[in-house]
């Protein structure tokens, strides 16, 4: 379940739950116009005419709801709008384990700025978000999507979120429609955004809005790679080789480090056999060992971090680059080539996972072999792990893993 609901707030004003219909038949966008309105009327009652008029534009997922209020009452009117989405707790039907992305309520203002609220603070009622202030969105977040409700300029407006039961729960927002004096009418409008997480459109719209595509910590980080992955998309207009070009321009700007991980691990390569005679000799005396150890790498010039140090400074990246393809809408639907449709869900005949397996077995081939026998079978084991952790990855993903591989080697 997944609505979007507004009403008015006041002694016999229509709410969410009431009947409105339609004052016109004719619902269709017609050819040549860009706009929409579909006007929808309450039952009349109380001396109080409302409409509910939806407009639409073409080519925008941004719906103006907006509340006519006329008061035939021989008193002023005042009254308050509301404007809430209801959704259920579960995660959208492509969640897995492995691949999990935040759903639920999110909230920004210019004091506190983003803020998610979890289904499980609100269940315990322990969710904390500004409530009354003078600006800023509210909404509802999934992988890919967000609806939020936008209200216009500085105006006074109270956010709520809730469990309502049944598995349900409501974020929205409260603003004051204003007094109406007898014989006059009124009008209020909050736009409701209703679409996929587009990072350039969503800033366009309100400030904050485009942080609902969240990356966490690593935002800095991440930021820029998607910048740098949208401008190459620019120059070869598919996704796919926009990741492979963005991979090599990743693994171009780690070249010096790499470079001195692999030397390192060359070193280290030619010195395997002379750790392997020491542990023979002083297996049983563990401090004399490691001195001897000690002095081999003095002596080799070998830092044994050599080749651990590099690797650590790109996982960073590596992570960030993680994110931005797992949550970017414009890989969803993406093709490639072949076989590959849609970059953001697994491959169907795991060929990309296959290879990437490979190139993985060939890498630990070409890295020295550890002198203890335990590590060692762990190390030849890694590819097979890694292989079916990423059957299920989004091929996107993959793909770039195989790539930066085939890099690795290369550069080896």
């Amino acid at each position: 379940m997944y609505l979007g609901q507004s009403g008015l707030i006041g002694e016999g004003l229509p709410n969410h739950k009431s009947l409105f219909r339609l004052s016109a038949e004719n619902l269709e966008l017609s050819p040549g116009k860009d706009v929409l309105q579909l006007r929808l009327e309450a039952p009349e009652g109380g001396g109080v005419k409302v409409a509910k008029v939806l407009t639409f534009r073409r080519g925008s997922y941004l719906i103006d709801v907006a509340f006519e209020i006329t008061n035939d009452r021989p008193d002023p009117l005042a009254s308050h709008a509301y404007f809430q989405i209801t959704r259920d707790g579960k995660p959208p039907a492509a969640e897995t384990k492995m691949l999990t992305t935040f759903t639920g309520p999110a909230v920004y203002t210019d004091a506190e700025k983003f803020q998610k609220i979890s289904f499980e603070d609100l269940d315990r009622e322990k969710a904390k978000f500004p409530a009354r202030t003078d600006n800023g969105w509210i909404g509802m977040v999934q992988h890919y999507f967000v609806s939020a409700w936008i209200p216009g300029g500085n105006g006074e407006r109270e956010f709520y979120s809730r469990a309502i039961g049944n598995g349900l729960y409501s974020a929205g927002v409260i603003v004051p429609v204003g007094q109406i004096a007898p014989g006059t009418s009124s009008r209020i409008a909050v736009p409701l955004y209703a679409g996929p997480q587009e990072q350039d459109k969503l800033a366009a719209l309100a400030p904050g809005l485009d942080l609902v595509v969240d990356y966490g910590w690593l935002t800095v980080i991440a930021a820029p790679i998607f910048w740098a992955l949208q401008w190459l998309h620019k120059i070869v207009n598919n996704w796919g080789w926009a990741i492979i070009l963005l991979t090599v321009l990743i693994k171009l700007a780690f070249f010096p480090l790499s470079a001195a991980s692999y030397k390192s691990m060359a070193r280290m390569r030619v010195v395997t056999p002379k750790l392997m005679k020491l542990k023979e000799i002083y297996g049983n005396d563990r401090a004399r060992m490691n001195q001897e150890m000690m002095e081999l790498y003095k002596k080799e010039k070998i830092n044994p971090l050599g080749g651990c140090l590099p690797i650590l400074v790109q996982i960073p990246v590596f992570i960030a680059l993680y994110w931005v393809l797992l949550g970017s809408v414009e890989m969803r639907d993406a093709p490639w080539i072949l076989w590959i449709k849609d970059l953001s869900t697994k491959d169907p005949y795991f060929v990309l996972p296959l290879i990437m397996g490979a190139t993985m077995f060939i890498q630990t081939k070409l890295n020295p072999t550890p002198p203890d026998p335990i590590q060692a079978k762990v190390m030849l084991a890694m590819p097979v792990v890694f292989t079916f952790m990423f059957l299920f990855f989004p091929a996107g993903l993959v793909l770039y893993w195989t790539v930066n591989n085939m890099l690795s080697i290369a550069q080896q």
